[in-house]
């Protein structure tokens, strides 16, 4: 499976969720935790990505943003 910041993000709120549920078996909790913190690695590493791919093409020569500032 090919996994997206949306699939990934989708499948963090359903254990969230699950995770949050006061009837959650302790037996599941552990394994449902470290799900959780493998989508949160994931989710922070591709927005870590996104941020430098974005930096990298506002500093790029052919693209410029005017802050309506004439100076």
């Amino acid at each position: 499976m090919n996994l997206t910041f949306s699939k990934a993000y989708s499948a963090l709120s359903k254990l969230v969720e699950q995770i949050e549920d006061d009837k959650i078996q302790l037996d599941v909790l552990a394994d449902k935790v470290k799900q959780a913190k493998e989508l949160i690695d994931f989710c922070e590493t591709k927005l870590r990505i996104i941020d430098e791919e974005v930096r990298t093409a506002l500093n790029d020569n052919k693209f410029t943003i005017h802050n309506g500032d004439n100076s």
